[in-house]
């Protein structure tokens, strides 16, 4: 057991902190919502009625949907585009696609002919385009629920799904996350060109010139 967690303690620490941070985003969402539901007459509601309700899945899928097009943004601009100096960018040159050759250890579909090789070579970024176009339905769904259910409050008619997503309400949800992701990926992008972190391999090492491409600790 604790040769696994050595191992993985990377990917458990941020396992970890994501279950704590979406337990508490529960909490405190319910706090809120029951504070609003009382403040306009209603009643409170409980805690698993709250996390299996409309407003709460329109907030997490909202942020997932913003992360993982950010990463999506991130795997594929950098096959194509470089920033001189950044550790966060291949050397120029070097832009496109580049499988290189595999060898005995490497995964089978890596070392497979035809399309299977395909897939796998472009498997990581498929994968995050599935998991934010999810993640996008889902919010726009549950968006769609939970507006209509505040239109109901107020007596107006709800709107369709089509209706929703071509909303003020359901871009200015979408596009307050997508900027603040695009600013963080360019933040670290441009900083690590100037800035160091001793030991982190996503800096370059203490001594390298601020020129210094693709380079990591």
């Amino acid at each position: 057991m604790r040769r696994f967690i050595r191992q993985n303690a990377l990917s458990l620490f941020f396992l970890a902190g994501f279950l704590l941070a979406l337990a508490g985003q529960s909490m405190a969402g319910l706090a809120d919502h029951n504070a609003r539901q009382l403040a306009e007459g209603g009643a409170a509601v409980s805690w698993t009625d709250y996390v299996t309700s409309s407003d709460f899945a329109v907030d997490v899928a909202e942020n997932w949907q913003s992360e993982y097009l950010q990463f999506l943004l991130f795997i594929m601009v950098t096959v194509w585009l470089v920033q001189r100096g950044s550790p966060e960018s291949k050397r120029q040159g070097e832009e496109g696609a580049h499988d290189g050759s595999a060898g005995r250890g490497s995964p089978a579909w890596a070392r497979a002919r035809g399309w299977r090789r395909r897939l796998y070579a472009n498997s990581l970024g498929l994968l995050m385009g599935a998991i934010f176009v999810l993640s996008w339905l889902a919010q726009s769904v549950a968006g769609a629920t939970a507006y209509d259910n505040q239109r109901l409050a107020q007596l107006q008619d709800p709107v369709s799904w089509g209706g929703y997503v071509s909303s003020a309400d359901f871009w200015n949800r979408t596009l307050q996350n997508w900027q603040s992701e695009l600013l963080a990926v360019l933040s670290m992008v441009v900083f690590s060109i100037y800035l160091r972190q001793s030991g982190s391999p996503e800096s370059k090492p203490v001594g390298a010139t601020h020129s210094a491409t693709g380079v990591e600790n």
